[in-house]
């Protein structure tokens, strides 16, 4: 027997096509509720601010380890950028938060890294006491490159 679902793009399509009449007009006149940042919706909590590499890693030229901290509809957000040279053979400290980014909690996300043996992606952690600590590198498996710009972790 065929089990029938609704998918995605027909939802959409059938959101599309629903009259504008539909929507009362209080709705589409009513001020939208006040966003911190009407540019883009979030609201910047502490700006970039660079990671104390461990001297085991290293900043790729133009592309600084860096950390931020953003809200965006009431949730706070941990967001990583940069690109950082290493030689990890093991699970290892890759650096520290400054002083004003302290995770309340543990907080993790998975980064790209250099494709090895069919492996492309690290765990990457940030702790309370702001440690970022790499997770997976082996010494069949070394980690030569980790790319930060993909993490971006719940704080609060």
């Amino acid at each position: 027997m065929t089990q029938h679902t609704t998918s995605r793009r027909s939802l959409l399509t059938a959101a599309l096509a629903a009259p504008a009449a539909v929507a009362t007009a209080p709705l589409l006149t009513a001020t939208p509720a006040a966003a911190a940042d009407p540019v883009d919706g979030c609201q910047i909590v502490v700006p970039w601010t660079a990671i104390a590499l461990d001297p085991a890693v290293t900043n790729q030229a133009g592309t600084p380890a860096e950390a931020r901290v953003i809200r965006l509809a009431g949730t706070e957000f941990l967001q990583l950028r940069g690109l950082v040279t290493c030689a990890f053979t093991a699970d290892g400290q890759l650096g520290t938060l400054p002083a004003e980014i302290r995770p309340p909690k543990l907080t993790r996300g998975v980064c790209p890294r250099n494709n090895s043996q069919g492996i492309n992606a690290i765990r990457v952690e940030a702790n309370t006491a702001g440690v970022i600590n790499v997770y997976g590198p082996q010494t069949t498996n070394k980690v030569t490159w980790i790319q930060l710009d993909n993490f971006s972790s719940v704080l609060r």
